[in-house]
């Protein structure tokens, strides 16, 4: 029998070395595991989840300091640890590993020459991962015997291969990137139509939120000329993991796949993974095709519920010493990552060490500093005089930099590189203070090669590039014409690269977010090595701010790029991405990262802080997954118009539980909204007409002001993020603070509720009588979750969904400025009389029509509308949602769902 009358499948473990270990024999269900995730509602950041549970520790298998346990040195502080439930359809669990794979072989059916449709469905903890990721493939590159592949390449890009010879190969790669969706799963296919007709053959990607569809093209068609075919190989089908290539085994769940035999056509192979036993490792599907796992791949129903760290390992016994447990309290990464956590440094101070300089000195030194440190092991400090320290901040990429005085020195050695590479750089930002009206040294250093020192000087808009051979002779005197750059934060590189006998120079000058100018030379000679920093300034450029000093044995073309001007313009979800890249902190982000909020440049503050600022920004959720240590980033637009990932039917017994409370309060109201960008302007929006205005009782509720800060790249940007939280702040609808699920009551429920996670919509049909009798229709900002031998409950903290459904193209209609009407009717009259008050009249038009209207509550569909002036008569149906009711004169008309103009 299954749960409810047998004891809830839960599954305890925690990671031992590499591997997870199962102890959920220790597990005590006499105290039931807890977990809570999300937060409680949408104004607030999402807190680290929390898992308790007890484990049985008679044996002293867990106290971390005892030799005899098992354990011992291998758990302590932040131990992984997984709670799972084994409920629900299964997949095939990918691990990674070379040979996690399920696998069918060669088959004449298989053997396509011709048009080509492959599908996969999968959930995968990051598609937009850098490698290049093995998806499904009927390639051996032993032998030749290519066929065909799909991978992801260079963060998510789909990217489709398949050869004529079973040697060369064709690829076709998708003109857009993957919109993917919070969940992680998502079902893409590609078709290759071999000879389209025109003499060449095209390449359609899709995608579909499940592999039943409905397919979406991902971009635009590949059409090559020439008609192709696809090589009928001997290589088996495989997925996950496609043998001697060379790229990335998928990770993840694959819930399903499909090959057929022409776009559309017969399905060749379908091995649906949710239609078998879990433990099941041989299978044969629908279409004829045997399938076999391979490696550590299984197929399982395992749904994980909780992902964290143990911190602690607190062991508690009674008085008889025969009960001794661990009260285990696990928490997400966030905790972890909240604690101590200093703040990062500046994006230039973060960028430049990862290029491999062999010098560096970032020469972001407090006021009262006499030297500039170098973050790199074995490099002295740069020696200076006539320096203030900390004068400028206005470059966005850095902390303050010193402002040099007139023949200020700056003195430093460069250490050779471990071999010679026949090209070097020396790069570093600049403001000058002022126009040099004589030619005056802005930098200097000291190389090896044919020329021995090197001098960039300025004179009003022109550099001068002068380069002295080891007797003094000059080799190089090169003036270049410049814009003037005064009063401007710039980026110096100068750079050097042997072509045989010649050494190509060159100069390039960019302004810090905007122009650049570039000029390149050669010599004949040898490069060298720079050796030393050697600069005195010229007593024209008094003033001037320098810092971020760097040497490379390389041309390091992009190691300031994007870094100088703190990543200004970045979108959220990129932002968010790249930061936890650079920190080692696995991260998911769903949509299309380049269409989110874009933000203002990244100043040094804490991880935490700044992913934070990038979420607030968007109006997105920054949360933990549920599934793994990692964190999850739900874009705002991932919250528009979604489709029910949970429909709950309060007439069905034991889909709700008790209690189900509305609140009408204030708790999220906010009428008076100012929203300021950091560092720039702000724009204020106040509500003064609706019956959540600032307006006294009754016309309104009175002020509720809200006033934030935000990091955004523009003033542009305050006003209609103003307007966005305006709309969001003044939503009149009751709250439902916590829906409660029992599972135990609605074990039919529990695919839906164990997909269901933080910004998922859920809706509840039927309410009782005594409430409104439109659905209820909410999103999820959290959830508490308690397992036990037979009850497995969710509390779900909610919020309104209605002020998330957003207007949309050619499907949505704008609502009326005002109308009421003109006359009271019956309960079941079939045409009202509509007077508009303001704005233009209803349309007439049939191709509008039907259109939903409510009045005084009750909902009714509009099937025509006549009349060039107002008064107008529409006719309608009644009481769409239940309510029966006649409705007087003056009373307000409006669309059911008007569109709303998105942020």
């Amino acid at each position: 029998m299954a749960f409810p009358q047998s004891p809830l499948p839960v599954e305890v473990a925690v990671r031992i070395g590499t591997a997870w270990t199962d102890i959920t024999s220790d597990v005590y269900l006499r105290d039931r595991i807890t977990i809570t995730r999300g937060r409680a509602d949408e104004g607030a950041r999402v807190d680290a989840g929390r898992c308790s549970l007890t484990l049985n520790n008679r044996s002293g298998k867990y106290s971390p300091r005892n030799p005899t346990s098992p354990y011992y040195g291998q758990i302590g502080r932040n131990t992984p640890v997984r709670v799972s439930v084994l409920a629900g359809p299964s997949y095939l669990d990918a691990p990674g590993g070379a040979g996690d794979r399920a696998t069918t072989p060669d088959h004449a059916a298989l053997d396509i020459t011709g048009d080509l449709d492959v599908r996969i469905d999968a959930t995968l903890p990051d598609w937009r991962t850098p490698d290049t990721v093995e998806l499904i493939g009927k390639y051996l590159p032993t032998g030749n015997q290519r066929s065909w592949r799909l991978i992801t390449f260079g963060g998510g890009t789909l990217f489709f291969g398949w050869s004529t010879d079973g040697t060369s190969v064709l690829q076709a790669g998708a003109t857009a990137p993957l919109d993917i969706p919070p969940s992680g799963r998502l079902a893409v296919r590609v078709t290759l139509d071999v000879n389209n007709g025109a003499g060449g053959n095209t390449v359609v990607f899709y995608t579909a939120p499940t592999i039943a569809g409905p397919w979406t093209a991902l971009g635009d068609p590949i059409v090559t000329a020439g008609t192709t075919s696809v090589y009928a190989s001997t290589a088996p089908l495989q997925i996950a993991d496609v043998a001697d290539l060379v790229f990335t085994p998928l990770v993840g769940r694959v819930h399903a796949a499909q090959v057929r035999n022409g776009i559309a056509g017969t399905v060749v192979a379908n091995p649906d993974f949710t239609a078998q036993a879990p433990g099941t490792t041989t299978f044969a599907d629908s279409a004829g095709r045997t399938w076999t796992l391979g490696g550590a791949a299984t197929i399982t129903n395992r749904r994980t519920r909780f992902v964290g760290e143990v911190s602690a390992w607190p062991s508690r016994w009674d008085v008889s010493g025969r009960d001794v447990w661990v009260p285990v309290e696990a928490a997400g990464i966030l905790r972890r990552l909240g604690q101590g956590a200093s703040p990062l440094d500046s994006t230039l101070r973060r960028r430049i060490p990862s290029r491999a300089p062999l010098a560096y000195w970032p020469m972001e030194d407090d006021r009262d500093a006499t030297q500039a440190y170098s973050p790199l092991a074995g490099i002295a400090p740069l020696e200076v005089s006539g320096l203030t320290f900390a004068d400028g901040d206005g470059l966005a990429g850095s902390r303050a930099l010193p402002a040099l005085a007139a023949g200020a020195k700056l003195g430093g050695t460069v250490p050779a590189p471990a071999a010679p590479t026949g090209q070097w750089s020396v790069q570093f930002v600049f403001r000058l203070a002022a126009s040099a009206a004589a030619e005056t040294p802005l930098s200097e250093w000291r190389t090896t090669g044919t020329i021995v020192r090197w001098v960039v000087a300025v004179q009003g808009a022109t550099a001068i590039i002068t380069g002295y051979n080891l007797i003094g002779g000059i080799v190089v005197d090169q003036a270049i014409g410049f814009a003037d750059v005064t009063d401007v934060w710039c980026r110096q590189q100068f750079r050097a690269v042997q072509e045989g006998t010649l050494v190509r120079w060159t100069l390039r000058w960019d302004t810090i977010g905007g122009s650049a100018g570039q000029y390149e030379n050669t010599y004949t000679g040898t490069t060298g090595q720079v050796t030393a920093i050697d600069t005195t300034l010229g007593a024209d450029l008094a003033g001037t701010h320098v810092g971020h000093l760097a040497v490379f044995a390389s041309p390091a073309i992009d190691a300031y790029e994007f870094a100088d001007h703190g990543f200004n313009n970045e979108a959220a979800g990129v932002r968010i991405r790249r930061l936890c890249d650079e920190e080692g902190v696995p991260a998911f982000a769903a949509g299309v990262l380049a269409e989110q909020m874009p933000l203002g440049p990244q100043r040094p503050a804490t991880l935490l802080a700044l992913l934070g600022d990038s979420a607030d920004a968007d109006g997105g959720i920054l949360t933990e997954a549920r599934d793994r240590t990692a964190l999850t980033y739900r874009p705002r637009t991932s919250l528009y118009n979604q489709a029910a990932a949970l429909a709950l039917d309060y007439a069905t017994p034991g889909e709700v539980a008790p209690p189900l409370e509305p609140v009408d309060d204030d708790q999220a109201v906010r009428n008076d909204i100012t929203v300021s960008r950091e560092g720039g302007s702000s724009a204020r929006l106040v509500d003064q007409t609706s019956p959540l205005s600032v307006l006294a009782p009754p016309a309104g509720i009175g002020r509720y002001d809200e006033s934030v800060t935000l990091n955004l790249t523009d003033d542009t940007q305050p006003e209609p993020i103003a307007g966005w939280r305006l709309h969001l702040g003044t939503w009149s609808e009751a709250r439902y603070p916590t829906v409660h699920v029992d599972l135990a009551a609605a074990p039919h429920l529990i695919t839906a509720a164990t997909t269901l996670d933080v910004g998922d919509r859920l809706t509840i049909t039927h309410p009782p009588a005594w409430l409104p009798p439109d659905p209820i229709d909410l999103l999820v900002q959290g959830y508490t979750e308690t397992l036990g031998v037979h009850d497995w409950d969710l509390v779900l903290n909610a919020s309104p969904a209605g002020p998330w459904y957003v207007g949309t193209v050619e499907t949505d209609r704008v609502d009326t400025d005002g109308s009421k009407l003109a006359a009271g009717v019956t309960a079941t009259a079939g045409t009202l009389s509509v007077a508009v008050t303001a704005g233009p009249l209803w349309t007439t038009s049939g191709a509008e029509m039907p259109v939903d209207i409510r009045v005084g509550g009750e909902v009714m569909t509009v099937t025509a509308i006549s009349g060039t002036s107002s008064p107008q008569t529409f006719t309608v149906t009644r009481s769409v949602n239940g309510v029966v009711k006649a409705q007087l004169a003056d009373a307000d008309v409006r669309l059911a769902r008007p569109a709303i103009v998105a942020l």
